[in-house]
């Protein structure tokens, strides 16, 4: 199995533990869950969403949350100022606020105080208000072996209502 499979196979065990969890008795919410699943991306699925299509929308990844920037396009788009941080989870960029190709990453291993402090706050002041949240990215739901991230809390991620989307 490809270490994609194993990923898109290890999501759909992880999030049908998570519903067992939370739809259990529930006959609303288990119906919520076939009409508006969360949208779980791969490095490789996020890639799609770069900017360069002119038919796709634009997505990039702040903390494992997958942000829709396509509204803006003038920095996020083709030749963009901004397009490096487009299809990917560029979470350690934004909170250096770099565009080098070393810091378009999610590890954020070594910032300093400051530097975390100005990532929450452009997550929360920037993303989280301007663009809509269309998924997460695999590595919130699952560590580097595919198996399932035990400390990742459907109810703690932002912009997810359990009855709403899961």
């Amino acid at each position: 199995m490809s270490p994609c499979s194993r990923a898109v196979f290890h999501s759909v065990l992880v999030l049908g533990a998570v519903l067992s969890c939370y739809g259990d008795g529930d006959p609303e919410l288990r119906q919520a869950t076939t009409h508006k699943p969360v949208r779980l991306f791969t490095d490789e699925d996020l890639a799609r969403y770069n900017g360069e299509q002119e038919d796709q929308p634009i997505y990039m990844a702040v903390k494992g949350a997958v942000f829709d920037v396509s509204a803006g396009k003038e920095f996020y788009g083709k030749g963009a100022p901004y397009n490096a941080l487009a299809g990917k989870d560029s979470t350690r960029a934004v909170a250096k606020m770099s565009l080098e190709p070393e810091d378009l990453i999610s590890d954020t291993t070594g910032l300093t105080e400051e530097q975390l402090k100005s990532l929450d706050d452009i997550f929360e002041n920037v993303y989280k208000k301007k663009y809509p949240i269309v998924g997460y990215t695999a590595q919130r739901i699952l560590n580097d072996d595919g198996s399932p991230n035990s400390g990742f809390k459907p109810e703690d991620q932002p912009h997810f209502k359990i009855k709403d989307e899961f």
